[in-house]
């Protein structure tokens, strides 16, 4: 068999895949970095010292179910490929993919979180011919909120986001305001998934750019109101998927009708996720693809080593 490793270590998600190309089949094994309870995220010594801890744990699951040689290595580097894109807890992965690689004796090829996002919601969509092609991708989660323009050679380029706080952020915020436990997208989802009525939302958009800081605002008046937890979660992320609409009507009325992609944790919601389906000629990963992963980075390894 025909293995490339993908290590990624980002600032909540251990993990480590294998991308076996003769039967374009994978291997995935991934763990939640711990967030103390109330708080609203990690630092990132913490997630340093985490990834150090969990990573033995993976490896173990993961070649245990493992047949064959690996072939090359691949790895997140950074975040985001541009010059100051810099996390700490991206350089556990890294270390431990130079170590592998020089104990197996295989390449190593270095990429960013974000591209093993795009090319993981590829993979999983069954989307992988958009390679060489243009398109545009979404990545919206707890550290992230963009759009990017993605052409034929795989390079980014933004061309919109928000300009205050992140969707995941928002999720989380008027998550932990109802009581829910960080990470809170799966408590909030199903919240949401029990309310059954409807809500008008207004967000707030500065050309393809968005504004999401005034949503946990209005969440916490609603609160504030005695409006039930249930139409609060659902208001929060219908506030959410709106804006994502209309930042994809905007960049289809400047850049044509590309194809879009939706990948990050936010797009792995359920109730996102369908209306955006109905409402829009779009792709998303599948739920277990578009949260932190390292299945992406393995396929490029595996890109970057059959150019070779």
């Amino acid at each position: 068999m025909s293995l490339f490793l993908g290590i990624d270590t980002s600032n909540y998600t251990t993990s480590v895949a294998l991308y076996d190309s003769e039967k374009n089949t994978d291997i995935s094994c991934k763990q939640l970095l711990p967030v103390k309870k109330g708080e609203l995220g990690i630092r990132q010594s913490d997630a340093v010292f985490h990834h150090t801890q969990q990573l033995p744990v993976l490896f173990d699951e993961l070649l245990d179910k493992a047949e064959g040689k690996i072939n090359a290595i691949g790895v997140s580097e950074k975040p985001r490929p541009v010059e100051d894109s810099y996390m700490p807890c991206f350089t556990v992965g890294t270390g431990y993919a130079k170590v592998l690689s020089k104990a197996l004796n295989v390449p190593i090829y270095k990429f960013t979180h974000q591209h093993g996002h795009i090319v993981s919601a590829l993979y999983s969509a069954k989307k992988l011919d958009l390679i060489g092609k243009k398109f545009i991708s979404f990545h919206i989660s707890g550290g992230t909120t963009e759009a990017l323009l993605v052409d034929e050679d795989l390079s980014i380029n933004l061309v919109a986001e928000t300009l205050d706080l992140n969707a995941g952020q928002a999720v989380d915020r008027v998550g932990l305001m109802l009581g829910c436990k960080f990470p809170c997208g799966k408590e909030l989802e199903q919240l949401a998934l029990s309310y059954s009525g409807s809500v008008k939302v207004k967000p707030t958009l500065k050309g393809s750019n968005c504004c999401l800081s005034g949503l946990e605002n209005i969440c916490k008046k609603m609160l504030d109101n005695n409006e039930s937890k249930e139409k609060i979660a659902f208001y929060c992320l219908k506030y959410i998927e709106e804006t994502v609409y209309k930042m994809a009507i905007s960049l289809k009325e400047k850049y044509g009708n590309l194809p879009i992609l939706f990948a990050g944790g936010v797009m792995s919601n359920k109730i996102i996720r369908e209306n955006m389906q109905k409402r829009l000629d779009c792709t998303f990963a599948l739920p277990e693809y578009s949260t932190d992963n390292a299945v992406g980075i393995a396929y490029l390894a595996n890109m970057s080593f059959q150019k070779k």
